[in-house]
């Protein structure tokens, strides 16, 4: 049994924090593995946090566990790590002998830490290592999408980046055209992140999304209410045209 239904499986625990919120039916064995199964919705959401939360000033309490933006938006979060801007390295929080932080605000990067154990992920396990941006947004979008949170924040403080994962009704309820929302974020994602398949995290993107797929050679036909959605690949399953209508 994984460590997420190990998770759940205690009756005790307390089903409103935000480390056991976690979708046991969510696993991936590799970096393109995640991107290719949810990074479209991971994506997604932060296009909702953005609009709730866009522009405004921040702010965290450790102790309290809470991220505040501008005077009156205060979310609870769960910190994952730190981005060194002048040794360009990731330190994950749990590997932060000088913080001194409080367990409780780990408990995301913890767990993380073990499904990366239990399954070979280098980047759950490595307490620190040389990185670049889109790393962060990838670990970000991981613990967003493993227990599902409403997005990651990346919080500039000078020396470094802080990457910490907020939930709220408030986001997760933030208005969006779906289909404009669609035809900008898959583009975004496979422009952004190197996905070997994009036939693939464009069929499980659509699919989750309640769409009715119809598949004809390299087109795919993605179908739901009023909204039609075709997109057509190559040779190599990479996305060369994409369009949509209602």
């Amino acid at each position: 049994m994984g460590l997420f239904n190990n998770l759940f499986k205690k009756k005790t625990e307390n089903t409103e924090t935000t480390t056991n919120q976690q979708n046991d039916t969510k696993h991936f064995t590799s970096e393109n593995d995640f991107f290719e199964k949810y990074g479209a919705l991971a994506l997604e959401k932060q296009r909702n946090l953005y609009t709730v939360t866009g522009g405004l000033s921040w702010n965290v309490d450790m102790d309290k566990e809470e991220i505040t933006f501008g005077d009156h938006l205060t979310f609870p979060m769960q910190v994952l790590g730190s981005f060194s801007h002048s040794s360009e390295t990731w330190l994950w929080i749990w590997d932060n002998k000088a913080g001194g932080y409080n367990e409780s605000v780990m408990k995301q990067a913890l767990l993380l830490k073990q499904y990366g154990e239990e399954n070979n992920i280098d980047l759950l396990t490595i307490g620190k290592f040389d990185a670049v941006s889109n790393d962060l947004h990838l670990i970000g979008m991981i613990a967003t999408e493993m227990f599902n949170g409403s997005g990651y924040y990346l919080g500039n403080y000078g020396q470094g980046t802080m990457v910490v994962t907020i939930k709220s009704d408030l986001i997760d309820k933030a208005e969006s055209e779906e289909l404009a929302r669609i035809l900008t974020v898959f583009p975004e994602l496979i422009s952004t992140f190197e996905i070997q398949n994009h036939k693939n995290a464009f069929t499980s993107y659509l699919s989750q999304k309640g769409y009715k797929l119809t598949s004809n050679g390299n087109e795919i036909k993605a179908e739901k209410n009023e909204n039609i959605i075709n997109a057509v690949f190559n040779e190599g399953n990479l996305l060369v045209k994409l369009n949509g209508n209602s």
